[in-house]
């Protein structure tokens, strides 16, 4: 039977991370702040500003609300964001996304600033990412894999980790952030050949495809740890893209879906806020 890794307690670890962090900061009078600009009122966007608004205001950090409404034009939209990357009280700026149709989306994308980019959207924060430079932030989703993978004291070093999907969001980045980490790195997508035979031989395995249950027993070995990014529904009931209950008497640890990586998504979000804070103020 695996182990299940869980994300509450990695969250509450990144949570007080950050807190010991607002308290420095607040020693010096400053307040991190996040803004969050949202265009329309969809149901999605909604649920995950209500969820990052919590847990902001959980830990500490303050939180600005941009309201748009979807008939917004793109002058009006690149505005906004212009102002906020000069506004020097704002730290960090979440864009929810995707944006209506009549919007440019990668040409807002590419407006915001990298040093304020706390879920790495932009050019440049990939960029970061994958050069190691240090300069804006990696998407959070990417970051929570990793965070869950120290908390638990998973060494990626010389590990063969298996990445399944290429997205800018998830695949590519956690593919560059386990290769800074030492470990030998495949990523696998849509087009791979007997993929497998592949997912087999991973230590590691982040399973980002975007497709419920989609990775059953016969991807998976013994001894593994599977990150499972998926959030999915099938039939009412949210699931992951590894069958759960097909890997359980697999491999040795996985994460639960829900509970695992979205959990922790959230405070990485807030965390990167804390460190832009510092950053932009030289601490």
């Amino acid at each position: 039977m695996s182990t299940e890794l869980k994300g509450a307690p990695v969250a509450a670890a990144i949570n007080e991370r950050s807190q010991k962090e607002l308290r420095h900061l607040a020693e010096a009078d400053i307040v991190s702040t996040l803004a969050i600009v949202r265009v329309g009122a969809r149901e999605d966007d909604l649920a995950y500003e209500s969820g990052a608004v919590k847990r902001c205001e959980k830990v500490g950090v303050a939180v600005s609300l941009i309201s748009l409404p979807e008939s917004v034009t793109q002058d009006e939209l690149l505005k906004n964001i212009y102002e906020l990357n000069n506004a020097p009280s704002v730290h960090g700026v979440l864009i929810l996304m995707p944006l209506p149709k009549q919007l440019d989306g990668e040409a807002v994308r590419q407006a915001l600033s990298p040093e304020k980019d706390v879920d790495g959207i932009t050019d440049g924060s990939l960029a970061g990412v994958f050069t190691g430079s240090g300069r804006g932030f990696a998407p959070c989703t990417a970051q929570a894999c990793i965070e869950i993978l120290d908390h638990y004291g998973i060494d990626c070093k010389g590990k063969r980790a298996v990445v399944i999907g290429r997205s800018l969001v998830v695949g590519k980045p956690v593919a560059m952030l386990l290769m800074a980490k030492h470990a030998t790195v495949t990523v696998c997508h849509t087009r791979s050949v007997d993929m497998p035979s592949i997912t087999q031989n991973a230590e590691i395995l982040i399973a980002a495809a975007g497709k419920a249950r989609a990775i059953g027993s016969e991807y998976l070995s013994e001894n593994q740890v599977v990150i499972d990014v998926g959030i999915n529904f099938s039939d009412g009931v949210m699931c992951g893209d590894v069958d759960f209950d097909a890997a359980l008497p697999i491999v040795s640890a996985i994460t639960p879906v829900p509970g695992g990586v979205g959990t922790v998504t959230t405070s990485v979000l807030v965390n990167h806020v804390v460190e832009a804070a510092k950053r932009q103020n030289k601490m």
